[in-house]
């Protein structure tokens, strides 16, 4: 087998002697190992990575409780090695859990951290774990990247054995579709492993460390999509058969055994996918031979994504069909509710049934009954065609009348909403993070046609906005009524229905600001719509600035396609 590219299970070895993967995994972290959402770096080796320079600068002396730029509040240390550390931390000022990765300002790797950071940020993938922040600050290099409470290491799903089919099957085609998206912007990750890969609840698989890990430790490669590309198939291997496709034990998995080689995920393990097995062998046998047919090797994540497209596509597994439990009659509906419990052993007796009215005076008493039945039926029948014919003719006196008096009245009393239609001064896109979506089209919602509206673009993967940082408030219009007005009834056009919507009043002290917290005044719930949201107010409310504000948008033209948007906006008052 030709040289296969080891920077995507591990760092370099200057020793020559012992396997990469073996120094990788006979080491772990400062004992929070079992963190939920720790850090790529657990698993890890504590040595030289690089054999770069000899005396580094030593990790800063941080404890729990300290605070970066007084906004990043440090909780607990998940990772500390090789001159610097990595830490569970709040954002005290969004108040949400973070994680931060901390090196002294004269490490050798400082500045390339903070440019893999930089470049990570920019990319803006929700398939990657996004970079918040990097900053240099005096003595301190820092990068701030989103913790996912929520989301499971691929270690910890394996613990429990292989992944089903459909799960290894998604893995691995959503895996490769991000990094090939990375790599053709330039970006490589050279650190995947089972702790960089995280499956959320919603089922999404999402990548952690993008460039950033390998910064951390100094590793590079001359073929960065080839160890990637490896790197893939080494996971898809493991979700396959719950072993590392290496000699040396990794990741909390069993290596293979020795002297036998890289053998298919099929003869590990009984029952693995013929498809998935042979597509593990092209991205880790890069010498072009597998061990069933002859097909090309995947040394890019392209070609790899390219490999899962021409396959037959694995469908999920149908739900399992639980018959519902047999009816039980309550002892209420069997008779016997408030009857004492028979003894064991003892038969009750069955009462006989009572015997049908058989007797002369039986029969004249049906007859009776009967009769006075039909009676009864004819005499309503008669009295409601009486009402109905009289209805009528009152109605149509009324109606003449009605007409009268409207002409008189001016129409005051009938179908006139309450308040009237108010002017809109101006209109403004709500762009909490400063930027907004389609600030160009903001008009065509206070235009008064239906047929424009305000659209915003298509998000993929995430009904919120694509899951972008930038977007964690939503998005929406901003409506100025030019003075404080009192508002009695909201009518909204939308786009389309599914979206999640609510509109806020700024009160009358209101700035017309992107700030959510400058709307306190509820208007109408959070909450799914149809084509339309129209809410007449039980309290009038004084306002200036009213908020549309959209969180959620629904599916366009496929499952992980998602967009939404406004047509029109109006409002009622005086």
């Amino acid at each position: 087998m030709a040289e296969r590219s080891t920077a995507a299970v591990d760092v370099a070895d200057n020793s020559g002697d012992e396997s990469l993967t073996a120094q990788a995994d006979q080491s772990t972290a400062d004992g929070v190992a079992n963190n939920r959402e720790r850090d790529t770096d657990s698993d890890e080796a504590q040595g030289n990575p690089t054999g770069e320079e000899s005396d580094k600068a030593s990790p800063p002396e941080l404890h729990s409780g300290h605070k970066l730029a007084r906004r990043y509040r440090l909780e607990e240390c998940v990772t500390r090695l090789d001159g610097f550390s990595s830490w569970r931390a709040v954002d005290e000022k969004l108040r949400r859990a973070v994680g931060v990765h901390l090196l002294p300002a004269d490490h050798a790797r400082a500045r390339s951290v903070l440019a893999a950071a930089r470049s990570s940020a920019l990319l803006g993938d929700p398939r990657f774990v996004q970079v918040l922040d990097a900053v240099e600050d005096e003595d301190l290099v820092y990068v701030v990247h989103e913790w996912l409470p929520d989301a499971t290491e691929l270690t910890a799903l394996l613990a429990n054995g292989p992944l089903e089919v459909y799960d290894a099957y998604q893995m691995v085609s959503q895996v490769a579709s991000a990094m090939a998206a990375a790599h053709r912007e330039g970006l490589s990750h050279l650190r995947l492993n089972p702790n960089a890969v995280l499956r959320t609840s919603t089922g999404q698989w999402r990548i952690r460390g993008l460039a950033v890990n390998a910064a951390l430790r100094g590793i590079s490669s001359d073929t960065p999509q080839r160890a990637d590309t490896e790197a893939i198939g080494a996971l898809l291997y493991a979700t396959l058969t719950q072993r590392w496709p290496y000699e040396s034990d990794a990741h909390g998995l069993a290596g293979l055994p020795k002297d036998l080689g890289l053998i298919p995920p099929d003869q590990v393990r009984a029952g693995v996918h013929r498809g998935l097995s042979e597509l593990a062998m092209r991205a880790l046998a890069n010498d072009g031979a597998t061990a069933s047919r002859h097909e090309s090797p995947c040394t890019t994540p392209e070609e790899l994504v390219k490999a899962i497209g021409e396959m037959p596509r694995i469908r999920p597994p149908e739900p399992a069909y639980t018959a519902p439990p047999a009816y039980q009659r309550t002892s209420y509906q069997k008779g016997t509710y408030g009857r004492p419990a028979p003894h064991p052993g003892v038969t009750q007796p069955v009462p006989p049934p009572p015997p049908p009215l058989q007797s002369r005076t039986g029969k004249a008493l049906k007859w009776t009954v009967s009769a006075l039945l039909i009676a009864a039926l004819g005499l309503g029948s008669w009295q409601l065609a009486d009402a109905l014919v009289e209805r009528g003719g009152k109605a149509d006196d009324q109606n003449q009348t009605q007409t009268t008096e409207e002409n008189d009245k001016g129409g005051a009393k009938a179908g006139v909403p309450e308040g009237k239609l108010l002017g809109i001064e101006a209109a403004t896109e709500f762009a909490p993070s400063g930027s907004g979506i389609q600030e160009d089209q903001v008009s065509l919602a206070v235009d008064g046609k239906p047929g424009t509206a305000w659209i915003t673009p298509q998000y993929q993967n995430y009904s919120n906005f694509g899951n972008l940082a930038p977007r964690k408030e939503g998005s929406g219009i901003v409506i100025d009524l030019g003075e404080v007005r009192t508002v009695t009834r909201i009518g909204i056009d939308l786009y389309r229905s599914g979206q999640t919507v609510e509109v806020l009043a700024g009160g009358e002290d209101g700035s017309g600001t992107s700030d959510l917290g400058d709307y306190p005044e509820r208007l109408t719930n959070l909450k799914v719509t149809g084509n339309s949201l129209t809410e007449k107010l039980k309290k009038p409310v004084k306002t200036r600035f009213v908020l549309v504000r959209i969180t959620d948008l629904p599916t366009d033209t496929s499952p992980n396609n998602y967009r939404g948007g406004i047509s029109e906006i109006k409002i009622y008052g005086s």
